[in-house]
């Protein structure tokens, strides 16, 4: 079912900022810079091997993102396992018990489908899945 680590999404407070890190320090190049509307945040692709890291930065204070900053800070918010078929994931793990946070996927960036697992389920970890 998994094809391999997609992304991993790390919550940032300022992009800009910490492209100087990702960028400027770690050497990686900005693959894309997207808005997500329907999730209000503000995303950057910065490729890595055969993944990626996704930095994620509210666009409003009632974004997902704002409120994971809120309580928890800056840090790694989800991992994303890429998929080839997202609906017979997502129908797999349902059918073993797991609560899932999108019982059906979404747009996510670069056009692909996403859907969120919930972490009760997944040992506290955010998983989202990522059909490309």
């Amino acid at each position: 079912m998994i094809k391999k680590i997609n992304h991993i999404g790390i919550a940032v407070s300022s992009i800009d900022q910490a492209l100087k890190l990702y960028t400027g320090v770690l050497g990686l190049n900005l693959k894309t810079m997207e808005v997500v509307e329907s999730q209000r945040t503000r995303t950057a692709i910065l490729p890595v091997g055969e993944s990626n890291i996704e930095l994620l930065e509210a666009t409003d204070a009632e974004s997902p993102i704002a409120k994971y900053l809120e309580k928890f800070g800056e840090g790694i918010h989800h991992l994303a396992l890429e998929v080839a078929d997202i609906e017979e994931a997502l129908g797999e793990v349902s059918r073993c018990g797991l609560p899932l946070i999108d019982e059906k996927p979404r747009a996510g960036v670069e056009k692909t489908r996403i859907a969120f697992l919930h972490p009760k389920g997944t040992g506290r970890v955010l998983l989202e899945l990522v059909q490309s």
